[in-house]
């Protein structure tokens, strides 16, 4: 169903009455919720200002609607026994003075109901007025900083105003919101250790009550506590949290109480390091799909260049979907390392570079600053692991720990692209015992407690890099293996050197065990 302007631009989602009611119940019965005073600041079409009043029947109520028909069809839709409690008028939550709206209350307070859903970038587009004055209350740093050309929801502009008016007034925030807005509000509030809320938030279905294909939730904010601390409940009909965030040794985390029974496995590994793929913005030019072995480029011309540049390539949807066996996709691989000369391309690989140098208008073209001044055709996400023949890789875009192994690919080692994270491997061997133990209990237990499943990217290399390999080893009574490979690869990184004498591997495994 297509937006209308109106909705668009007022990210006009009215509440079901159903669920407007539902939301007063969860505040009663989960959060003992008894205001003096109510404030809707969006009221809409008074779904919520309805269920307040037979919700809470001693509390007064004052809404405000920017849509003046709004504002008629609430007025009406009030019963006669309700009219003394609630006032409802026309206003403009950006131009309105809630300052004085709140001194007049001495009370407790409760903020209820439904911001617009929309983003500044959609407001932007549509040249809408109903858009806050630009400013930085994200912390965005440069550009984005000076003109506020940073995109963000309404919503969470809206919504740290009165997290700002709970800061100074005693009760409650109830507020219907995208999941991820609510996560950013609490993000804030753990970045002022003097705050005093602590967060709820109930998931709703989008789809059964807005037609939105969006993650939803009741996010609530309470005085009581606070610990930056926030439950996340399945559903309004849920009375117990199915888990708790919070932030645990520097980490904001998903579920603190899986975290807390496998934190001994945290720490980074100097061994083996997490990579993301390839980068190059161009893939037109660089990738190539294989006819008849003949290469094609994305402009479905013939491409004629020597192998020597060429590998096999793997996307997120081929790791996610375990298709590691064959690859559909080639990349040109134009340097070894990051900042590389490429004039060995000329000698080493004429046809290719000559494909290249047709094709430099495009790549000197790529927007992206991190190609400016590096040799020309250059490349990010490279070096000496990339050429490693196997791999152990995870699509960072799949919302499932789906680790996969994989090997060479018609004698090439494979590339990924950026959007994968993998560690490389000399021998199968060890690829499959590290693949092993990521694959395990323990380790899936500590990561699925630390990674946000609705992220645009939910696998990041930072956050796979918090768990230490050696203390899964080690939980799982392998630490000897595990010292066994990494003592091959320093022993293959000493350039010849003799291995270490057995008394020494002794010592070391020893005081391996001890740490």
């Amino acid at each position: 169903m297509a937006k209308t302007l109106d909705k668009w631009q007022f990210g006009d989602f009215q509440t079901p009455s159903n669920l407007a009611t539902r939301v007063v119940e969860v505040l009663k019965k989960n959060h003992h919720i008894s205001p003096d005073l109510i404030i809707e600041p969006t009221c809409g079409k008074g779904a919520f200002v309805r269920a307040a009043l037979s919700g809470f029947t001693e509390s007064k109520i004052v809404a405000y609607e920017v849509n003046p028909e709004y504002v008629s069809d609430t007025r009406a839709s009030i019963e006669p026994n309700h009219a003394e409690r609630v006032s409802i008028n026309q206003g403009d939550f950006f131009l309105l003075d809630w300052e004085e709206v709140l001194n007049q209350n001495t009370g407790s307070l409760l903020i209820l109901g439904n911001p617009p859903w929309v983003t500044s970038s959609e407001l932007g587009i549509l040249n809408s007025e109903n858009l806050p004055e630009k400013t930085n209350f994200q912390g965005r740093r440069g550009i984005e900083a000076i003109t506020g050309s940073g995109n963000f929801d309404i919503s969470e502009w809206m919504l740290l105003r009165h997290v700002d008016w709970l800061e100074k007034h005693d009760g409650a925030l109830a507020m219907l919101c995208k999941y991820s807005v609510a996560r950013k509000i609490m993000r804030k509030l753990r970045q002022n250790k003097e705050h005093r809320l602590f967060g709820h938030i109930y998931s709703i279905d989008a789809m059964k009550y807005f037609s939105a294909a969006v993650d939803a939730c009741l996010f609530v904010l309470t005085t009581d506590i606070g610990n930056a601390d926030c439950e996340v409940f399945d559903s309004l009909e849920s009375t117990d949290p199915a888990y708790i965030i919070g932030e645990r040794d520097s980490f904001v985390v998903r579920d603190i109480e899986t975290y807390e029974k496998y934190r001994s496995l945290r720490g980074q590994d100097s061994v083996y390091i997490w990579r993301s793929g390839l980068k190059h913005d161009c893939s037109k030019v660089m990738e190539l799909a294989k006819q008849n072995d003949a290469y094609e480029n994305g402009f479905k011309t013939k491409v004629d260049i020597e192998s020597t540049f060429v590998y096999p390539l793997l996307k997120s949807s081929d790791i996610g979907n375990s298709r590691t066996d064959i690859c559909r996709r080639w990349v040109v691989v134009t340097q070894r390392s990051v900042g590389e000369n490429t004039d060995r391309i000329k000698s080493e690989g004429p046809k290719t570079y000559k494909y290249l140098e047709n094709h430099a208008h495009l790549l000197d073209s790529r927007k992206s600053s991190i190609y400016r001044g590096k040799p020309k055709f250059s490349i990010f996400g490279v070096g000496e692991y990339t050429f490693l023949p196997w791999k152990v890789a995870i699509s960072g875009l799949y919302k499932k720990l789906n680790f996969c192994l994989v090997g060479p690919i018609d004698g090439k080692p494979v590339i990924f692209d950026d959007t994968v994270n993998f560690l490389s491997f000399k021998t199968e061997g060890e690829a499959k015992f590290i693949h092993s133990l990521l694959m395990s209990e323990p380790a899936r237990k500590f990561y699925d407690a630390s990674i946000f499943w609705e992220e645009k990217r939910p696998i990041t290399a930072e956050i796979l890099r918090r768990l230490s390999l050696k203390e899964v080893a080690k939980y799982l009574g392998l630490l000897h293996k595990y010292m066994e490979y990494v003592e091959s690869r320093e022993t293959a990184n000493s350039n010849g050197q003799l291995s270490l004498g057995i008394a020494e591997k002794t010592t070391k495994y020893q005081r391996a065990s001890n740490t």
